[in-house]
């Protein structure tokens, strides 16, 4: 499954009543953003309970950099998200950035679900509050500059990228 959202050209903002979204242009045209190739992963033990997240960037087949992080007590979903907004702020400058997550919430999140909760002020389609808010906010916020590409992967199926994600995660997790 692949998603995909250009920031370059939108802005995932809620309008205000009869406003078009925010409109953007990329600081660099995107064929000229350097590309990287990025794969995510969390890792909780209990839901909630300790968690980690990490990441892997490579640019040209050749590892970038590694990161990783954790907390006492989380969620799953959590620490997925937290990996992509960990990873997404390392960079700095605009990238294109190829994502490859085993999260379907952060991939189906981000991609499909994330305008239709803020047409309805941030409420799921059960009319109930969208969880991880505040993550969602600095997902968006970390992805504004970036062009986007998303994969989705099986977790734990042999992709070695995904499997050193899973590592740092779980070796991040507080014991």
């Amino acid at each position: 499954m692949q998603g995909r959202l250009d920031f370059a050209d939108s802005t995932p903002t809620i309008p205000a009543p009869q406003e078009k979204p925010t409109q953007n242009k990329a600081i660099l045209p995107v064929a000229t953003l350097p590309t990287v190739y990025a794969f995510t992963d969390g890792a909780c033990s209990g839901n909630p309970g300790p968690g980690g997240w990490g990441y892997v960037l490579k640019v040209n087949g050749k590892l970038l950099r590694e990161g990783s992080g954790g907390a006492k007590r989380t969620t799953n979903n959590r620490m997925e998200m937290s990996a992509v907004i960990e990873m997404l702020n390392s960079l700095g400058a605009p990238h294109h950035v190829h994502i490859t997550t085993d999260s379907q919430y952060v991939l189906k999140g981000f991609t499909e679900w994330l305008p239709g909760w803020q047409r309805r002020g941030w409420k799921n389609s059960q009319n109930k509050p969208v969880e991880n808010r505040e993550l969602w906010d600095a997902l968006i916020i970390a992805a504004k500059p970036h062009k986007l590409e998303w994969h989705w992967v099986r977790g734990h199926n042999g992709h070695p990228e995904n499997e050193r994600a899973d590592e740092l995660a779980v070796a991040a997790t507080p014991k």
